[in-house]
């Protein structure tokens, strides 16, 4: 199995590497970068270029673990006991499979994307070394062990909220998603529009990378908000020229709700054209 890219997800060379270098070495690979930057696209684009199911588990604050193995339900268990169900005989009835119980009894391979996972507790990522090196683990209540059919290509991303153990990182294959240059945004940008007017591209990118270079702004604009960018001048046909200005630090640029998400960056965006008009 080996990934070449696809024709909606502009790939680099290094990124395409990574993963097929993951796959050899039968590692989970480990993907961090700006939010927006296409991690977690990336593992749906693995699946869908290799033509493997895709299963997901994303992380939040409160995820355990034990949730991605499997979870016994004592309490519908004991319920049904009080009303003389005949499933209370059957252990089996109340136990849910977890993402990776459902990877490890797959007739072929799939993809794993386990996402955000450094917003679990620190040491959610421990707890599953034992799983993701051995590929088995054992079913106390039922008393079996779970071994994978096929291993499955296993991909983590994180936006580095959190450090990650070292036992952990050792174990994976790391690579770091760069912000795309220029000419590898247009390539992105010719995936998601491509009947897009050049011009007007051309002016977006230039306010969009003038924004990104402001010093002092607590949340810079991604990838992903360049496209919903791009999208909302489209519909609303906002021109090129309206973009434009003799220098592009000093216009506010229509629809800028779109590339700043928080009112600090919009007063320090406002004050710094404010002073910049103030000093022609």
């Amino acid at each position: 199995m080996r990934f070449e890219g696809s024709e909606t997800y502009v790939a680099t060379d290094d990124l395409k590497l990574a993963v097929n270098a993951a796959i050899t070495l039968e590692r989970p690979l480990l993907i961090k970068g700006e939010p927006g930057t296409g991690k977690t696209m990336l593992a749906e684009e693995v699946a869908a270029a290799m033509g493997l199911p895709l299963l997901q588990w994303h992380v939040k604050s409160t995820t355990k673990a034990q949730q991605g193995l499997y979870e016994y339900d004592a309490v519908s268990r004991l319920r049904d006991s009080q009303l003389g169900d005949e499933r209370v005989r059957d252990i089996e009835n109340y136990i849910v499979k977890g993402v990776l119980w459902q990877a490890f009894e797959s007739d072929q391979p799939v993809v794993l994307l386990i996402d955000e996972v450094d917003k679990a507790d620190i040491e959610f990522p421990n707890d599953l070394l034992r799983e993701l090196d051995r590929m088995e683990f054992y079913v106390y209540e039922t008393r079996e062990l779970i071994k994978a059919r096929h291993r499955p290509v296993v991909m983590i991303t994180s936006n580095n909220e959190k450090e990650l153990p070292d036992a952990f990182l050792r174990r994976c294959f790391f690579h770091y998603i760069q912000f795309p240059d220029r000419d590898t945004m247009q390539k992105i940008v010719d995936v998601h529009f491509p009947t897009i007017k050049k011009d007007l591209v051309s002016a977006a990118m230039e306010a969009f990378f003038n924004m990104r270079d402001l010093p002092g702004l607590k949340k810079k604009p991604s990838t992903s908000e360049l496209i919903d960018w791009l999208k909302l001048l489209m519909a609303e046909d906002i021109p090129a020229d309206a973009l434009r200005e003799k220098d592009g630090k000093k216009a506010i640029p229509p629809l800028h709700g779109a590339l700043l998400k928080n009112e600090q960056d919009v007063h320090l965006f406002e004050r710094l054209v404010f002073m910049a008009r103030h000093n022609r």
